[in-house]
Parts: structure tokens; C-alpha cells; sequence
């Protein structure tokens, strides 16, 4: 399989260029790869470890964690719930998810529940809070080089991400099995939210689907962080930037024995966000896709239902 040949960008050496830098390599594979990107190596550490050990405790005990109501909103999702929307079988994966803590009395506290934590692993509050405040930063920087490149005002994303619905899922991918059927660990999807910022791809197996129609590999350097655009920025770009269907295919050989973990951070809008397409991105040869305005709770509400985490 030929390698998508992604641009391995600095958050610090590249700063000035990077708006330029990264909005090319968007358009072209709708991913980027970022070193340098400010995130502590020490708690990524720690954070790979503790998901270790919570993946490892016993299925009744991962159960106690699983809010089946809340459309994997927080804290456990089973084994096989998720599917990529159109597919018919199930993920190969397990995951765990965390999200923002709102200040006591935010009118967002309808459509983004408080987070739960496992009692039987000692120090994972801590560790993946710090950890969500660092991909929270990082993620604003990220959006404020696409700001640029988009010609808006550098911080026109703050207010729009300001208490936003973001999500960190801790996922675990067990080792592949005889029963997997034609089930493979992630079927081929596009994310919901704005940007996805992505820790441990380091393991084979993620893929994109590239302009010809021809799977590619990507393959990070350790230590650094792929990220792709997500559907609310496609939409919200007027497909200016556009969300690339993406997959994890089960390893063969040894490697179908071992585990993979990774670390998404989803980068969501605020949930009272109002889409309007963003008028940068309307031209006579791309004229508006979406006149009608939504809110971004009303768009992942949609989204989770089609991938089967709510009825």
C-alpha cells in the first residue's frame, strides 16, 4: 500500500508559515502531521499507561461505566457499539470518553453531561484532565493557523470553541480474532467536529482515501500528532476544506495478536453554535451548500444517531 506522502509540519519552527502550511496540506489530503505541538511527553506517558490498565480490568467492572442513554457521551462504550455510518458491521474497538467540566450554572449543561470516573485506577482523573486542557490548547492554536489561512481573524474561532463540546476518547482495539467476520477495527468514516487531533497513530493500520479513490497509509514519526478536518468544518468552509474518509484496517500476520491503543481529541464547536456558512468560502463556482442554519448540538445529535450511539 503506498504511503500518503503528508508533510510532517512544527508548531514552533514553522509558526510564521504555518497558517500557509497547513491549509495546503488540508486541501490536499484533508490531514496534516504536527510535531512540536506543546503537549507534555511525560502525562502522554501516563495517559498511555493508565489506559492500559482500564482496558485490562474485567468487562462487568468497564460496564459499571457505560451510560447506555447518553450516546457514549461519557465515560464506557462496549465492545462492537459504533458504526461507521452506511456500514452494516460493527467497529472492532472499545473506547472511553471524557469531556469538558462546565463552570457551575452553564446554560450548555443540557446537551453535555458531567464527566464519571473510574474509581479503580489511581490518578486518571488527574492525568486526563491536564491532558484535555493540553489537547484544548493545542487544538486552539491549530484552529487559529486555519483561521488565517481561511482570511479571518486569528482568534475568530475562540467564541465559537469557547465551552465547546470537545471530546478526548481513550480507544482500545483488542487484538483481531477468527470471529471478526468482515468487521474491521475502524470501517471507513469522516469525524463529526471540527478538527480531530489524533495521538498514537505510530501503530499500522490508519488509512485515508485519497482523491483517487486509492487507499493510503499514514505513518507519523513518534511524537507527532495527526490531525484532520472534520464535517462540521466542511461544512462550515463551504467544502473549501474537506473532510477525508478515513479507516483503521486489522493488522495481519503477528501483529492481528496485539492491541492498539490511540487518542483522539475531537474539537467540537460550541453546541449553541449557529452554522453559517462562512461567506470566504461562497464563490460563483461554489455556491452555498447550506443555506439553512443549524446548531452544532442539532448536527451531532443527527451524526450519533446514523453511527448508532443514540436511537
Amino acid at each position: 500500500m503506498d504511503l500518503a506522502e503528508i508533510p510532517v509540519l512544527s508548531l514552533d519552527a514553522d509558526k510564521d508559515n504555518l497558517p500557509t502550511l497547513i491549509g495546503g496540506s488540508f486541501r490536499t489530503f484533508g490531514f496534516a502531521m504536527i510535531r512540536d505541538h506543546g503537549i507534555d511527553q511525560d502525562l502522554i506517558s501516563r495517559a498511555w499507561a493508565l489506559t492500559k490498565q482500564f482496558f485490562a480490568l474485567p468487562v462487568e467492572t468497564k460496564m459499571r461505566y457505560f451510560n447506555a442513554g447518553q450516546g457514549g457521551a461519557r465515560g464506557y462504550t462496549p465492545f462492537r457499539t459504533e458504526v461507521a455510518k452506511g456500514a452494516t458491521e460493527k467497529d472492532l474497538k472499545e473506547f472511553w470518553h471524557v469531556g469538558r467540566d462546565l463552570p457551575e450554572g452553564s446554560p450548555l449543561a443540557a446537551t453535555m453531561p458531567p464527566n464519571v470516573w473510574p474509581e479503580e485506577i489511581e490518578g486518571f482523573r488527574e492525568t486526563f484532565s491536564e491532558l484535555y486542557a493540553q489537547f484544548d490548547k493545542t487544538g486552539a492554536k491549530i484552529l487559529s493557523a486555519i483561521a488565517i489561512d481561511l482570511g479571518l481573524d486569528a482568534q475568530w474561532f475562540d467564541p465559537a470553541i469557547e465551552d465547546g463540546n470537545s471530546v478526548m476518547r481513550l480507544l482500545h482495539y483488542p487484538p483481531v480474532g477468527e470471529g471478526a467476520g468482515g468487521a474491521i477495527r475502524a470501517g471507513a468514516h469522516e469525524d463529526i467536529n471540527l478538527i480531530t487531533l489524533l495521538l498514537g497513530a505510530e501503530e499500522a493500520g490508519l488509512e485515508l482515501l485519497g482523491k483517487n479513490g486509492e487507499w493510503l497509509s499514514i505513518a507519523p514519526p513518534e511524537g507527532a500528532m495527526v490531525i484532520n478536518i472534520g464535517d462540521m468544518l466542511q461544512r462550515l468552509t463551504n467544502h473549501v476544506l474537506p473532510s477525508t474518509t478515513h479507516r483503521v484496517r486489522n493488522p495481519s500476520g503477528d501483529r492481528a495478536a496485539h492491541s492498539r491503543y490511540s487518542m483522539p481529541f475531537f474539537l467540537h464547536l460550541r453546541s449553541d453554535f449557529p452554522f453559517v456558512t462562512l461567506p470566504e468560502c461562497i464563490s460563483a463556482d461554489n455556491p452555498d451548500r447550506y443555506p439553512v442554519s443549524i446548531t452544532a448540538d442539532d448536527y451531532l445529535q443527527e451524526r450519533l444517531r446514523e453511527i448508532g450511539l443514540k436511537a
